[in-house]
């Protein structure tokens, strides 16, 4: 066998096994260490390169609610101390928003700490997207150079509306929108038109497609997902597995089979997040 053909069979070889990269804005690390070892052997059993996750610790109906900063305060410091074994994990905080001072507080202890990414939740945290304590919090975190991100699976009602008045509300925040609307995804076509108005252009507003992927995939809906990340900007679109609730696999997976190009699923399964948090 000529050296030459050796070369190409190996180099071959390399391209059939190499790891799919991915970066995975949306996981909920419950139990720390341990659930970080149990989500990089799935990601790895995937055939999946990990090249950062955004974890966070809380996601249970019990948990960060109003009330209790003390604990919120030390789940909070939980992930960061994670983030520091791991250089590919972007630790994600919370607060609560009506937890006043002490949640304005808590951002800036935080952000001092180096995060840069605050999640919250309408449904699980009780607390109404609206509420002017929610605007303050979040215009807060933007002038401390953290990215807000909500969850946006349409649970609660007028979940999309509320949240869009409150992305062009504070232009100067960040935000990545969980689940892209969860099955009223089609709400959020209407960006397109938007960005025609003077000073609407929404050039702060990010989704994740968490979940909502495994639901259009292969569904009579997948044309219309696709035509939808294309009108929000296959730019402003991130993986994210929601993991243990659901797999990054399957997720990437779900991902492969929407009617995208190869280089549009790149951009979304990593690229993106990377260039958005500098890793």
């Amino acid at each position: 066998m000529s050296r030459l053909l050796c070369l190409c069979l190996l180099a071959a070889a390399g391209s059939a096994t190499a790891a799919t990269p991915v970066f995975d804005m949306h996981v909920h690390l419950h139990d720390g260490a341990t659930s970080l070892q149990a989500y990089q052997a799935a990601a790895e059993a995937a055939g999946l390169e990990l090249t950062g996750l955004g974890a966070m610790w809380f996601g249970g109906s019990d948990q960060a609610r109003q009330g209790q900063p003390e604990a919120i305060r030390a789940g909070n410091d939980s992930v960061i101390a994670l983030a520091a074994t791991d250089s590919r994990l972007v630790p994600i905080a919370t607060v609560h928003p009506y937890d006043g001072q002490a949640a304005l507080d808590e951002l800036a202890r935080v952000a001092d700490a180096g995060v840069r990414v605050l999640k919250l939740h309408p449904h699980t945290q009780r607390f109404d997207a609206a509420d002017p304590r929610v605007e303050a919090l979040v215009r807060r975190a933007g002038e401390l150079g953290i990215t807000v991100m909500f969850d946006n699976a349409n649970i609660v009602p007028g979940d999309s509306e509320k949240l869009f008045n409150l992305v062009a509300a504070v232009p100067s925040t960040r935000f990545v929108l969980a689940h892209a609307g969860g099955m009223n995804f089609r709400f959020w076509n209407v960006l397109p038109m938007t960005r025609t108005a003077e000073s609407f252009g929404m050039a702060n507003l990010y989704f994740d497609i968490s979940a909502t992927v495994l639901l259009v995939a292969g569904s009579p809906l997948a044309e219309e997902f696709a035509w939808t990340l294309r009108n929000v900007g296959i730019d402003r679109v991130l993986l994210g597995s929601d993991y243990p609730q659901l797999g990054l696999g399957p997720t990437a997976e779900a991902l492969e089979r929407l009617p995208l190009s190869d280089d549009e699923k790149a951009a979304i399964r990593y690229r993106n997040a990377r260039a958005l948090f500098g890793r």
